[in-house]
């Protein structure tokens, strides 16, 4: 996995890019431990954080961009609700507190983000 030094100065959209690819490399030590639907759930949520990122920066409007940002927070949040379930229930403790914090700290920049938008309209 990634550490998250060598990730926390990238901008957000490589960041989620990055974090998605960490998140897919998860799902699969997911699914050894039988954990399927957690891990389908996961992979949704995770990779949709980038996704999203990526298609605010291609947003007609101002509107459209904090649309998808508003989107991307959302996912993040999801994506962390799962980390917290997957904590609880996985043996892969180490890797899941890895996620969860990228995750946080994912979760408030878009915030801020999202934030500094609205203010700007």
């Amino acid at each position: 996995m990634i550490t998250y030094n060598s990730i926390s100065q990238l901008p957000i959209r490589e960041r989620s890019f990055k974090f998605a690819v960490e998140i897919v490399k998860f799902c699969t030590l997911l699914k050894e431990e039988r954990q399927y639907e957690i891990a389908k759930q996961l992979i949704r949520s995770g990779t949709s954080i980038g996704a999203n990122i990526r298609e605010s920066n291609n947003g007609f409007t101002k509107k459209d961009f904090i649309f998808k940002v508003n989107i991307a927070q959302k996912e993040t949040d999801e994506t962390i609700y799962w980390l917290e379930i997957i904590k609880e229930v996985s043996d892969l403790k180490e890797e899941t507190n890895h996620l969860l914090h990228e995750a946080m700290q994912l979760l408030k920049i878009i915030r801020t983000i999202s934030i500094n938008a609205k203010n700007k309209q």
